[in-house]
């Protein structure tokens, strides 16, 4: 039987392709990117070419040479590929092993060209004006830049159709053209970065890039001082010009900025602050006469641009009119003058400051000078005597021709006034708090009656110190005494709208029981219902010009603390340092450490608790909303509220004001998270407007306070650390640093408010 034979065998595994570069679905692939395909087996290189391994953009073949070395083919595009584009390759079943079998099916990937870079940024950045003239111009990339793309050729600047001369050079992603000279003022420049600006990857920018800015404009004199054709200038002016622009400082100088008397040069030293020039005479102008300022085209603004033409303008000083004194108090020949008096003088027209001192303002006890500090506000001059007067005693004050006005004008003979002092024992009442028909008191007020001599504490009770209603009904309150200070705290706040009489009787005796020789009588009215309810109440500590934690330090100069007392607790006396020099004016230092008078350390532990309450209240204030403001409020005018800060705040570029707006009870509480600062120099002062009063001014510090350098400066200082006066700086308030020290640097005056 015949059988059939049957057998069986296996064909060769069809080749695969492994892998691509790039890879499926890649992105960012460079233009000139040569594509690879590798084979899990050798294949053969007469099956792999420009038919079976393709590129194609859509459905367009792109040009190119296809090789094979290894297991790898390649594929070398004739021309780079366009940047942000989807190209497709393809390997066909056309493709073979080297046994001749095919791949299973077509092999087919995808991958995109790299993104066109972008300029992202310029500086300057298109439309700007004011460009400087120094400029080097810059341009950001979006990514990387090959820098060899990167020349004179594809980064160009050109003024109209003028190229500009310069270097361009390549850092990070910024490319920076440095002209070769200085920008023409006041012109309109083209930048441009062309297509041939490529990336590392060799993608170009999609267009050409172009934008423009303009250079600065000559700065300008806006304002003068004096004006121009001014007349009656004082002789010791200091003349001033303000720029439109800041200027460079190096090019204002005695040969850019002079002052002329016909034809003969002035003398003098000119400086430069924020955008105003200063041209100070080395000598007083002379009075009656013409003169000419100039500034120079020398003049340039930070950018180097100059003034276009020069700037000149011409006044006449004053004609000298001798300032003559008016009024003197004591007046001449007074007698029974107060131990604690301060002697001022009101002079015919306003004075120059800084020649009223100690040398042309003398007094003197037959011919031993009295010493004192002096000091000038309006066209007053005020001498306040180091020490109480001599009871009984004949003094001489005396007011130099030395003494000048504002015009540079000196007196023509002295004035010379005389003055006897109080000769008898009996105490007296020097002066109160509230002050005699005051009006807008605050119902939680603390009174207070001031002696002129130093009191038995045990004879200022309910019985000499008492208050009582318009309706003759007596106020009970808690009475105490410290210093040559009586006060009365009520138990209760006080009826709003109502007028209070006070008293002081004979029953209130001195050290050695002299009584006052008759009743002291005041009265005062407490604010209406419909004014603003009393935000900060200071209670007992508000006899305090100064109270501190560590120290109280007067560092320089004859400081003045006016009608309040000094404190510290819980540092002791030998903390207060600079007192003489510094000088108390009815008034007092308490001290930790003081056993006389009795009491004092109670009295101050009371006044710091009563700080840390006021502190807590107007940090926490809220009523009415606070209005949020931050850094620097000079030039600001600011009406009556709560202003919040949460960080630190500033006075620097002008003076802030304070507009009561006609209500003297009108109150600010400034709540301060951090620290608070004025800076003297272009302003840094408080201005009081419209009715507004320093006491009802409020700043709350968490942190420190510095009152800057000549600043006047109005409110209550309640500063967690410490508060420090610059020079010259002048309080209209109180300095109360709950944990620090208060530093006077120099020649400081702290008023009540």
């Amino acid at each position: 039987m015949q059988v059939d034979y049957v057998w069986s065998f296996t064909t060769g595994i069809p080749p695969t392709v492994t892998s691509t570069d790039p890879s499926n679905n890649a992105t960012s692939v460079a233009l000139n990117k040569i594509i690879t395909a590798t084979f899990s087996v050798p294949m053969d290189p007469l099956t792999l070419s420009a038919t079976s391994v393709t590129i194609k953009k859509g459905t367009t073949p792109v040009a190119g040479t296809v090789s094979y070395t290894g297991t790898t083919v390649s594929f070398a595009p004739a021309v780079p590929f366009d940047a942000n584009t989807v190209y497709t390759g393809t390997i066909t079943t056309v493709a073979n092993d080297g046994t001749g079998i095919p791949l299973a099916s077509n092999y087919v990937w995808t991958f995109n060209t790299g993104i066109s870079p972008t300029v992202i940024t310029t500086d300057p950045a298109n439309s700007a004006i004011g460009v400087s003239i120094t400029k080097i111009i810059e341009a950001d990339f979006s990514v990387p830049m090959n820098p060899l793309t990167l020349t004179a050729s594809t980064f160009t600047i050109k003024q109209g159709s003028t190229l500009v001369a310069g270097t361009v050079t390549y850092t990070g992603t910024t490319a920076t053209f440095k002209p070769f000279s200085i920008l023409t003022p006041n012109t309109v420049y083209t930048g441009t970065i062309t297509t041939g600006a490529n990336n590392l990857v060799g993608v170009p920018l999609a267009t050409d890039f172009v934008w423009t800015f303009t250079t600065g404009q000559s700065p300008s004199v806006i304002t003068a001082d004096p004006t121009n054709n001014a007349t009656g200038v004082a002789t010791n002016k200091t003349v001033t010009a303000t720029f439109s622009v800041p200027m460079d400082p190096l090019t204002l100088t005695g040969s850019t900025f002079t002052l002329n008397q016909g034809g003969a040069a002035v003398s003098g030293v000119v400086s430069y602050t924020g955008t105003t020039a200063s041209f100070n005479p080395i000598a007083d102008l002379l009075p009656g006469t013409d003169y000419t300022a100039t500034i120079t085209t020398g003049a340039k603004n930070v950018a180097g641009v100059p003034v276009e033409a020069n700037y000149t303008w011409s006044f006449t000083t004053a004609v000298a009119i001798p300032p003559v004194v008016t009024l003197t108090s004591p007046v001449n020949n007074s007698t029974g003058v107060a131990l604690n008096k301060i002697i001022t003088a009101n002079f015919s027209i306003a004075m120059d400051p800084s020649t009223l001192t100690a040398t042309t303002f003398t007094v003197k006890r037959g011919t031993a000078t009295v010493t004192g500090t002096v000091s000038y506000t309006g066209t007053t001059a005020s001498f306040s005597p180091g020490a109480d007067l001599l009871p009984g005693t004949l003094y001489t004050a005396t007011i130099t021709t030395g003494a000048k006005s504002a015009a540079g004008v000196p007196m023509t003979t002295y004035q010379i006034w005389t003055f006897t002092t109080f000769a008898g024992s009996e105490p007296v009442v020097n002066y109160t708090d509230p002050l005699d028909l005051s009006t807008g008191v605050e119902i939680n007020t603390v009174l207070g009656a001031n002696f002129s001599q130093v009191m038995d504490p045990l004879t200022i009770n309910a019985s000499s110190f008492f208050v009582l209603t318009a309706g003759g009904i007596s106020v009970s309150g808690v009475i105490s005494y410290a210093g040559r200070t009586a006060t009365f705290t009520p138990n209760s706040n006080l009826l709003a709208g109502t007028t209070y009489t006070a008293v002081v009787t004979s029953g209130a005796k001195n050290t050695v029981g002299t009584p006052m020789s008759k009743s002291y009588t005041w009265s005062f009215t407490t604010r209406s219902t419909t004014d603003a309810a009393p935000l900060v109440d200071l209670k007992s500590v508000a006899r305090f010009g100064i109270i501190a934690g560590v120290g109280v330090s007067n560092n320089a100069g004859s400081s003045e603390i006016r009608y309040m007392d000094v404190g510290i607790y819980p540092g002791v006396s030998s903390s207060v340092t600079g007192f003489p020099p510094a000088t108390i004016v009815a008034g007092a230092i308490y001290a930790a450490d003081n056993l006389i008078p009795a009491g004092t350390p109670a009295m101050l532990i009371q006044a710091k608790s009563d700080l840390a309450a006021a502190y807590q209240f107007a940090e926490g204030a809220t009523m009415p909303a606070p209005a949020t403001v931050a850094g620097d409020q000079g030039g600001k005018t600011l009406k009556p509220g709560i202003y919040k800060s949460t960080s630190t705040l500033l006075i620097k570029s002008g003076d802030l004001t304070l507009d009561g707006q006609g209500d003297p009870n009108a109150t600010w509480i400034f709540q301060v998270a951090s620290g608070f600062t004025t800076i003297g120099g272009a302003g840094g002062s408080v201005i009081l407007t419209g009715g507004a009063q320093a006491k009802n001014i409020f700043w709350q510090t968490g942190s420190s306070a510095v009152i800057g350098d000549n600043t006047s400066f109005y409110g209550n200082i309640l500063a967690l650390t410490s508060i420090t006066l610059n020079s010259n700086a002048t309080v209209v308030g109180r300095l109360l640093a709950q944990n620090g020290s208060v530093i006077m640097t120099d020649t400081n005056t702290i008023s009540k408010p």
